[in-house]
């Protein structure tokens, strides 16, 4: 009669263990769609920021075989 109860015991201690490991688990998960989700507004933000750098970049060219920079006309705000 005592395995039972021991076995009892244990059961009732195992889905605890279990009921907080799915809590924890949930909480896991969560956190890492956030980041999931943070990692690609960064890199959709890095992009952004790659593609105006590449445009707004000086472009140089020669002139009497001399260097010059090329400036973009400036646009109204």
């Amino acid at each position: 009669m005592q395995e039972r109860q021991w076995i009892t015991a244990r059961r009732s201690e195992l889905d605890a263990l279990a009921e907080e490991l799915t809590k924890q688990l949930q909480e896991v998960q969560v956190e890492w769609d956030e980041l999931a989700i943070a990692e690609r507004v960064l890199n959709r933000l890095a992009e952004q920021v790659q593609a105006g750098a590449e445009a707004v970049a000086p472009v140089s060219a020669k002139v009497a075989g001399r260097a010059v920079l090329l400036i973009p006309q400036r646009r109204g705000r």
